[in-house]
């Protein structure tokens, strides 16, 4: 019997969520612990990639937190972020953050018109020839955006600028739980890294995305519930919901 789940995030808001709304359907225990934290290379890391990022005239962010660390780093460099920089964003939600570190012009930040996909952007990229790109990554990165910048021709520079990091389980901390749920292949990496000699025995695991899941099966895991893309649920929850129903 599932009484208690631990969900490798942070721990959401107060009021109703899709954690809550399965406590009192289900009365099960939601425990939450940030398996992972990300951390900024600091400038003298950076240069190690042998990376000026005044020699490129546009970057490009996938993300609020690749931001933050581009005009950080920057910063630490004593560099001064040209007005005629030109910023490609994979949503809106970033493009319009960029208002926290510059005088926001539309002619110089894009972004799609709707969701994330970077190949929405590859017209306005092609108005522009003589562009010289970086892209701000973390160490753990997903390739696929690259390809497809190199599939099309653009020619695009990574810059890794922050890392993502095992945060230690607290000391005098019980692990013990009926189901853990892991989000990224990097929380797979820290549960093995906190506990090497943990074996899963009747213990259930749930898993978003098949990047997760890949990774827990590689690392001799079961996956026992499964959500993302390809997958009947788009989230840990409802799945985790549909198998409390059926067990």
């Amino acid at each position: 019997m599932i009484k208690k789940i631990l969900f490798s995030q942070p721990q959401p808001g107060i009021g109703h969520n899709p954690y809550s709304r399965l406590t009192e359907q289900y009365d099960v225990e939601c425990d939450f612990y940030q398996f992972i934290h990300v951390e900024g290379l600091c400038a003298s890391e950076f240069r190690h990639q042998r990376i000026n990022p005044l020699d490129y005239t546009a970057v490009i962010l996938n993300s609020k937190l690749s931001a933050e660390h581009y005009f950080r780093m920057c910063s630490e460099m004593r560099l001064t972020v040209p007005d005629s920089m030109h910023y490609y964003c994979n949503s809106e939600q970033v493009g319009l953050y960029l208002q926290k570190f510059i005088q926001y012009r539309k002619r110089k930040v894009f972004f799609p018109e709707s969701g994330n996909r970077f190949e929405d952007l590859l017209p306005a990229m092609r108005r522009r020839p003589n562009e010289k790109y970086m892209m701000v990554l973390s160490d753990i990165h997903n390739q696929d955006q690259l390809n497809m910048f190199a599939e099309n021709n653009i020619e695009v520079q990574p810059a890794i600028m922050y890392r993502t990091v095992t945060t230690p389980w607290p000391a005098g901390k019980v692990f013990d739980y009926d189901m853990i749920a892991l989000f990224t292949p990097a929380g797979v990496k820290a549960l093995r890294e906190n506990f090497p000699d943990w074996k899963q025995g009747e213990t259930l695991i749930a898993a978003f995305g098949e990047g997760t899941i890949n990774a827990l099966r590689e690392s001799g895991f079961r996956v026992d519930v499964a959500a993302g893309p390809g997958h009947p649920f788009t989230s840990l929850p409802m799945a985790i919901a549909d198998y409390l129903d059926h067990h």
